[in-house]
C-alpha cells in the first residue's frame, strides 16, 4: 500500500514516545503529568494513522472485488453492484466504473460528492484514472474537503480494459480521535454538557473541578438532582407519593428494590441526607460510567497454529497471536450455546463482519428500541470477541461461534448512570449471558451497581471489566469488585501500556495498544484502552466454557489466572496482575480431555501445588 508522509511521521512519533530505548519502562509512579498526556496523545495518532491504513486497505480490498464482478456485467448491472457496494460502505462517496475508451463522466456511477469535494477529488480521479487505463492501482494521498479528509483510489480489471475509481471520505479518522480524546481522558470529561452533572473525589465525595485530564484520576461523574435509595422494606404506594411531595416531585425510576429519585430543587446531597429518616440500606449518587478504551509475534509451534484468511488479520492483528490464540483454536473454536454479554454503546446490527453472531440485545438508554451503536466503542469491542472468522473479510475475532449479546447502557456521550449500567448486566444475566464483558468504569464503588453485579455473579455468570485508562493506582468500578476480573492493557512487547490503571485488583492484562476491530458501517478502526484488552479476556473465559461448561464461573477465573504467562515482578504484581493470558495453556487446563479438570471442583478451591515451584511463589498463585 502507498505510504504517504503523515502516516509514517505519526507513527514514527508515536513509536519513539512509546518504546523508550532500553528493556524497562518507566514505572507509573515515575511518569509525570505532562509526559504521559504526551504519551496519550501519541497514542491517539498512531491509532488514527493505523485506522487510516485499515481504511484504505479494506476499501481497496472491497474494489478488487467488486472490479471482477461488473467488468463482465451489463450497465444497468453494474450499476447496481456500485450502488450496493456504496450503500454498504457510505464513506465510499462516490464510485465509477470507467473503461478505456470512455471519460470518467462516461463511466456507469454511484453516489455523489458535494462541489467542494468534487473539486478538490479532481486531480486525483485523473490520476486515478490514468493509472487504472495502465493496469496499475492507485490511491492518492490524503486530502481536505468541508472539513473532512478525503482520498481517491483505483482499480484495474483483469481485463485491461474497465476498471473502477472511487472516492472516499474518511470521517472514521475525526470520530477515532474524537473518542479516544475521551476514552484515554486527554480531555476532561464531561466536554459536551449533555448531563447536569458534576465531579467527586470518589473517596470523600467532596467536589472537585475537572479542568484538566489529570484531574480525572480518581473523581466520579455524577448526577447532580438524582440519588439512588435501596430500602430495607419495599415502600408503599403511599410511601412513593408521599417522598415525591417532600422532594418537590421529578422522576422515580425502579429497578428491583432500588430506586432512583430525581428531584427539580434539591441537590444530590441534599437528597441523601433526606433519606436519612427512612429505613434505608444506602443512598448515594447515581453515578456515571464511561468507556475505558485508548510486527506479529510467532508461535514457537508455528505448525500447530491456524492462521485465518481475514484481509486485513496477517497485517494488522499482531495482538491474537500474541496470547496464543492460533495454537488455541486447535482447542475450541467456541459453541454457540455459550453466550457472551457486551455491556456497552450497544453494536452495529448490520457490520457484514458481525451480523451472523449478534444477538438482538436490549437498549437500556431507551427500551423498546434496538441496542444500535452510536459511538463504535460496542461495535470495537464486539469485534475482538465475535467478528467473524475466516470469511476472507475484515478481522478475525477470538471466537468462531460464540453468540453475542449487545446491552446498550452508554449513549451516544460514551457515558451511562448507574441505574442503565446495572440494569443491563440483569437483563443479560436473565437473558442467557454466561459472560459479560464491562469496558467501562468509575472510580465511585457504587452499592447499586456492587448489587448487579453479585446478581450476575451469584448466577454462575463471568464477569470481566477494563481497570481504566488514567495511569493511577485509585480502583476503578467494576473492575476492582472481588466478583469480577480486572484486566490491565500490555502492547506488542508486553509492556504495560502508558495509560493503563493498575493495582492489586488486577487480575491479569491482555492486549490494548492499536487494536484492529470492528466499527460502526462495515468499517474498521484502531483502538487502545483497557476497554480493547477486557473483551480479549472476555473471548478466553467463553471459549473455556464451550470447551467445558461444567466449569463454575469461579473455576473459570481461576484458569484464566493459573496459565497466564507472568510478566513484571515474579508471580502476581500490581501492574499485570498473573500475567498476560494464555488462550492454549487455560484451554487445555480446561479440556476435560486433555487435563483431568474436575468439573465438580468446589467454588473458591485454591490451585493445585505446583510441583518443583517454592513455596513463596506457591502463595502467589493461591
Amino acid at each position: 500500500m502507498w505510504k504517504y508522509a503523515l502516516s509514517i511521521a505519526l507513527v514514527i512519533a508515536g513509536v519513539a514516545i512509546l518504546f523508550p530505548r532500553g528493556d524497562q519502562a518507566p514505572k507509573p509512579e515515575t511518569v509525570t503529568p505532562a509526559a504521559e498526556l504526551k504519551m496519550k496523545q501519541a497514542m491517539l495518532n498512531q491509532d488514527v494513522a493505523r485506522t487510516d491504513e485499515l481504511c484504505r486497505s479494506q476499501c481497496s480490498l472491497e474494489l478488487h472485488r467488486i472490479v471482477q464482478d461488473t467488468q463482465a456485467q451489463t450497465d444497468g448491472k453494474a450499476r447496481e453492484t456500485l450502488q450496493a457496494t456504496q450503500a454498504a460502505h457510505p464513506h465510499m462517496e462516490r464510485l465509477v466504473r470507467t473503461k478505456r475508451d470512455q471519460t470518467l463522466d462516461q463511466g456507469i456511477a454511484a453516489g455523489t460528492l458535494n462541489e467542494t469535494a468534487a473539486k478538490a477529488s479532481q486531480p486525483y480521479l485523473e490520476e486515478a484514472k490514468r493509472q487504472v487505463d495502465n493496469g496499475k492501482t492507485y490511491q492518492s494521498p490524503p486530502f481536505q474537503a468541508d472539513g473532512s479528509t478525503y482520498f481517491v483510489l483505483g482499480v484495474p480489471g483483469a481485463d485491461g480494459a474497465s476498471g473502477i475509481v472511487g472516492t472516499v471520505r474518511q470521517q472514521i479518522l475525526a470520530q477515532v480521535a474524537d473518542h479516544q480524546k475521551k476514552n484515554l481522558r486527554i480531555e476532561p470529561y464531561p466536554a459536551q454538557g449533555r448531563y447536569k452533572i458534576e465531579s467527586v473525589d470518589s473517596k470523600s465525595l467532596q467536589n472537585v473541578q475537572v479542568r484538566h485530564p489529570e484531574d480525572n484520576q480518581g473523581t466520579s461523574h455524577y448526577h447532580t438532582n438524582q440519588v439512588v435509595v435501596k430500602f430495607k422494606q419495599p415502600p408503599s404506594d403511599n410511601d412513593l407519593v408521599r417522598i415525591r411531595q417532600e422532594i418537590g416531585g421529578g422522576h422515580v425510576h425502579k429497578l428491583g428494590y432500588t430506586y432512583v429519585f430525581e428531584s427539580p430543587g434539591m441537590e444530590a446531597k441534599q437528597l441523601m441526607g433526606y433519606f436519612g429518616k427512612w429505613n434505608i440500606d444506602y443512598a448515594e449518587p447515581h453515578f456515571l460510567y464511561l468507556t475505558n478504551d485508548i510486527a506479529p509475534v510467532l508461535h514457537p509451534n508455528s505448525a500447530t497454529v491456524i492462521t485465518p484468511n481475514d484481509s486485513l488479520y496477517r497485517r494488522y492483528q499482531w495482538n491474537l497471536p500474541q496470547i496464543e490464540t492460533e495454537a488455541g483454536w486447535n482447542v475450541s473454536k467456541g459453541s454457540t450455546d455459550v453466550i457472551v454479554g457486551v455491556v456497552d454503546t450497544g453494536i452495529d446490527g448490520n457490520h457484514a463482519d458481525l451480523k451472523g453472531h449478534l444477538m438482538a440485545g436490549y437498549n437500556a438508554i431507551r427500551p423498546g428500541a434496538r441496542p444500535a451503536d452510536d459511538v463504535g466503542h460496542g461495535t470495537h469491542v464486539a469485534g475482538v470477541i465475535g467478528a467473524i472468522v475466516n470469511n476472507n473479510l475484515g478481522v478475525a475475532g477470538m471466537s468462531w461461534y460464540n453468540r453475542v449479546l449487545p446491552v446498550k447502557v452508554l449513549d451516544s456521550s460514551g457515558a451511562g448512570s448507574t441505574y442503565a449500567v446495572a440494569r443491563g448486566i440483569i437483563w443479560a444475566t436473565d437473558n442467557g449471558a454466561k459472560v459479560i464483558n464491562m469496558s467501562l468504569g468509575n472510580y465511585a464503588d457504587a452499592q447499586f451497581l456492587h448489587d448487579a453485579i453479585k446478581y450476575a455473579y451469584d448466577r454462575d455468570v463471568v464477569l470481566i471489566a477494563a481497570s481504566g485508562n488514567d495511569n493511577t493506582e485509585r480502583p476503578g468500578y467494576p473492575a476492582a469488585y472481588p466478583e469480577v476480573l480486572g484486566v490491565a492493557a500490555v502492547d506488542a512487547r508486553k509492556q504495560k501500556a502508558a495509560f493503563s490503571n493498575y493495582g492489586d485488583y488486577v487480575g491479569v492484562a491482555a492486549p490494548g495498544v492499536n487494536i484492529a476491530s470492528t466499527y460502526p458501517n462495515n468499517q474498521y478502526a484502531a483502538l487502545s484502552g483497557t476497554s480493547m484488552a477486557s473483551p480479549h479476556v472476555t473471548a478466553l473465559a467463553a471459549l473455556i466454557r464451550s470447551v467445558n461448561p461444567a466449569l463454575k464461573n469461579t473455576e473459570v477465573v481461576r484458569i484464566i489466572k493459573e496459565t497466564a504467562m507472568d510478566l513484571g515482578p515474579a508471580g502476581k504484581d500490581k501492574y499485570f496482575g498473573y500475567g498476560l493470558i494464555d488462550v492454549v495453556a487455560a484451554l487445555k487446563a480446561a479440556d476435560p480431555k486433555t487435563s483431568g479438570q474436575a468439573a465438580s471442583a468446589p467454588t473458591g478451591t485454591a490451585p493445585a501445588p505446583k510441583p518443583g515451584w517454592p513455596e513463596w511463589m506457591q502463595r502467589w498463585f493461591r
